[in-house]
């Protein structure tokens, strides 16, 4: 098993949900040659091996991160700036993005961080409403449509590609309970850590911020 065909693989025959409620739209970038090519340079140079990963679930892309690029946590500017990877898309950041991608230097780059872990999203596709991201918990209607579509997400990678013994939750919140309920519903894995969002650090913990990227590097460690 190669992971990095595996996961490259995943997105390019990724479905969309059946239904969405009124007024949400979904963001897909799985259709756009230049996803597609950021996704199989990506997993293609860091994920080319038969090693499973410690699985880290956000909650669902953003606009302007994976909602783009199709790489979780990942805008455009990190694809140049932090991984060497060329691209057409514009080159913009995003908040969740830049504490990420200085986590992942803080436990000693991409080439490291990535031997160990593989970042993905309780929900593949992200959502907008009136203009604006959208978790999928924001709305009760959405999350319940989307159950079986994000437990089928996630056993794929607990079979497939990632250790089922301890996921993390890149969340403290809703995202971590909604995850601990889905696993006593389908018990799909061991445990699960949660962890501060990058955008809640940067948005109202920024001056912290170095405290939060040792408690990343901190339980990260234990598992890796």
């Amino acid at each position: 098993m190669n992971v990095g065909a595996e996961l490259t693989n995943f997105y390019k025959t990724i479905s969309k949900p059946k239904k969405l409620p009124k007024g949400v739209e979904l963001l897909f970038p799985f259709d756009d040659q230049n996803t597609l090519a950021a996704i199989e340079a990506f997993y293609g140079k860091y994920f080319s091996d038969d090693k499973k990963r410690v699985l880290m679930l956000g909650i669902n892309p953003g606009r302007f991160g994976g909602g783009v690029t199709g790489i979780p946590f990942t805008a455009p500017e990190k694809l140049t700036n932090d991984l060497g990877i060329a691209h057409n898309f514009e080159s913009r950041g995003e908040l969740s993005s830049q504490f990420i991608y200085e986590m992942i230097h803080h436990l000693g780059g991409p080439d490291h961080f990535y031997s160990h872990f593989l970042i993905s999203s309780v929900c593949p596709l992200g959502f907008v409403k009136e203009g604006k991201n959208l978790n999928y918990y924001d709305i009760k209607t959405l999350q319940d449509m989307l159950e079986k579509y994000m437990v089928e997400n996630i056993r794929w990678h607990l079979e497939t590609v990632a250790h089922n013994e301890v996921i993390f939750s890149i969340g403290q919140g809703k995202n971590v309970k909604y995850l601990e309920y889905l696993n006593k519903k389908y018990q799909l894995f061991g445990e699960v850590v949660a962890l501060p969002h990058p955008r809640w650090i940067l948005q109202y913990r920024r001056k912290r911020k170095d405290e939060f990227l040792d408690l990343y590097r901190e339980k990260l460690s234990e598992v890796r």
